[in-house]
């Protein structure tokens, strides 16, 4: 199966000022590109890329004063098939986990550990270790949260997310992330692209999505507690301890974000031929 996947942002930057983006196909997916997964931007521009600490693409730009977008169309080579399921995998003891998950078992900005502990052993102590307590987690929160693109809010914590019910995406993986580190879980936060693609169409504008890995027997595996299925077709751009190490966009100065639109569509083979010539006459 063929995706094509990109997005169109722009900043007013009401002076010169550095800018991060986390927008570039994580590296684990970059063999799979059909064609290039290039930023471009509007007006002229110093651009580097480098690896975070996290093995993701950060995109390093000094914007001029004024308007400038960010933009890339893509096409990317995927299986076809949902997320997979390994219903039998065993949780692993914390003195048997590899040295670099332990990060994922701590506390971070926006997954308090330390307010969610008890109440997450009072909820899922009794459950079966392993793939089950993570899917008695995803349940748990896939009905606790209401999804309201209105209400979503930068400064949301997991903690805040459960005591408020309301939340997108974001909220969904922060309190699934707490509530499996808090059962000694290393757990990962994930951004990238979820289209509509098996599933009936979504009267919505398309958003980049967030989801998390939790470490079992086998290694990362992917739960989505928002949608609580597997879907088809994700596309993983960064991943980290929660939204504040994959931010999508970080501005060093006052910058009003005035287009923000992404695209993320199945396409058949002579529409990612024709794309390809597109794109690469762009």
């Amino acid at each position: 199966m063929k995706i094509r996947a990109g997005y169109q942002i722009t900043f007013d930057c009401l002076q010169p000022m550095p800018i991060a983006l986390m927008l570039s196909v994580h590296p684990d997916r970059r063999s799979d590109l059909i064609t290039p997964d290039t930023i471009s931007t509007s007006v002229p521009a110093s651009v580097a890329q480098e690896l975070d600490t996290f093995g993701n693409i950060i995109t390093r730009v000094r914007a001029p004063a004024g308007p400038i977008t960010f933009s890339a169309l893509f096409d990317i080579a995927d299986t076809g098939r949902p997320d997979p399921r390994s219903l039998d995998a065993a949780q692993i003891p914390v003195e048997a986990l590899p040295a670099e998950t332990l990060p994922f078992l701590l506390g971070s900005r926006y997954c308090e550990t330390d307010v969610l502990a008890s109440l997450a052993w009072s909820l899922f102590g009794a459950t079966r270790p392993g793939w089950a307590r993570v899917q008695a987690i995803v349940d748990y929160v896939h009905e606790r949260i209401s999804f309201d693109y209105q209400q979503a809010r930068a400064t949301r914590t997991a903690g805040q997310g459960h005591e408020e019910r309301v939340g997108v995406c974001r909220d969904y993986a922060h309190l699934a992330v707490a509530f499996c580190r808090c059962m000694n879980i290393p757990a990962r936060y994930c951004t990238g692209y979820l289209g509509d693609i098996g599933i009936p169409p979504v009267d919505a504008p398309m958003d980049f999505s967030a989801w998390f890995e939790p470490y079992l027997e086998g290694g990362w595996h992917t739960f989505d507690a928002r949608h609580n299925t597997p879907r088809i077709g994700r596309i993983v751009i960064a991943r980290g301890r929660d939204a504040t190490d994959v931010a999508i966009t970080t501005t060093f100065g006052t910058a009003l974000l005035t287009q923000f639109k992404v695209f993320t569509d199945e396409v058949t083979d002579g529409e990612a031929a024709h794309g390809a010539q597109r794109i690469a006459a762009e």
